[in-house]
């Protein structure tokens, strides 16, 4: 989970013994074993039909008229691309739409309008898609340089690679850094939490986040690191003030890129307590709008 966008995000539902309402709870941790993610998720994972009334209506409202779209890169299907798929979802859509996305790579710089909610990103979990395009923060700007920018809400991915996702690192002259979170104050309700993700690549050089903006919070927990991070891991963004605001933490990894040894100021290893918030779904409120994928 995290970091293969396969990303299924999970929520945790409880039955309350008083009544029939379903409510959810925030609080169940990711199981540190990844052969247990599996299990985990149908433990906790409710469909919408358990879950009515304890979620947003317009979700609800959504998910009750669902709409598939395909689109097969050898044309048997609605569309050819993802562009001209996420183009065909009108402004203001307010039902899900299921891209389904055959196999093969799709080179292709994606973006989902904030006017364009409830969109769901479907591949085959045993032949998955990839989603790829060469843009840099030189070209296109720190924010503007993803191959997938999904700015809409209730936006769902499962059973896909995105390339740079998956963290396969490939060398770059100028510095390679994971991620460069933009937290400005304690009042920003933001952050990037990695589980069970694996770090791999060519060099060794690559910084797992710099200090974009002087509070930004990342974290990687149980993620497999190889020799491509480098061993000081964090960077401040030559801003040295910046090592006493950061959060930059480290949970129960491991690798030749996870050593704690030669780590710089700004990165530390975490708790139980202080990884606490960042493993379970309370991170990002899954409970009042997360539902599994579709099948």
């Amino acid at each position: 989970m995290g970091c293969i966008a396969a990303i299924q995000l999970f929520i945790t539902a409880i039955l309350l013994v008083s009544t029939t309402t379903i409510s959810s709870a925030d609080t169940s941790p990711i199981p540190a074993d990844a052969s247990s993610l599996n299990t985990w998720f149908q433990n906790n994972v409710k469909p919408l039909a358990d879950r009515k009334g304890t979620i947003d209506p317009a979700l609800e409202a959504a998910e009750a008229k669902p709409r598939t779209i395909k689109v097969r890169k050898d044309g048997s299907g609605d569309f050819k691309t993802l562009k001209d798929a996420i183009n065909s979802i009108p402004t203001g859509n307010k039902e899900r739409v299921i891209v389904d996305i055959g196999p093969g790579e799709y080179v292709e710089k994606l973006k989902i309008e904030r006017e364009k909610p409830f969109v769901t990103f479907l591949g085959s979990p045993s032949n998955m898609p990839t989603l790829s395009f060469g843009g840099t923060a030189r070209e296109y700007g720190t924010v503007y340089s993803a191959t997938l920018e999904a700015e809409a809400d209730y936006f769902v991915a499962a059973n896909i690679i995105i390339k740079g996702t998956e963290m396969h690192v490939i060398p770059d002259e100028g510095g390679t850094f994971i991620t460069a979170q933009a937290r400005n104050s304690e009042s920003e309700d933001t952050g990037f939490s990695f589980v069970h993700c694996k770090i791999d690549g060519t060099g060794s050089g690559t910084h797992l986040g710099r200090a974009w903006m002087s509070r930004p919070r990342v974290v990687f927990a149980y993620t497999t690191m190889g020799s491509v991070v480098n061993p000081e891991g964090w960077s401040n963004n030559f801003h040295p003030e910046r090592d006493q605001t950061v959060l930059f933490g480290e949970y129960k990894c491991e690798g030749p890129g996870a050593d704690p040894k030669g780590r710089a100021r700004s990165g530390r290893q975490l708790t139980p307590d202080q990884v606490a918030p960042f493993i379970s779904l309370g991170f990002i409120e899954g409970s009042k709008w997360l539902l599994p994928p579709p099948n």
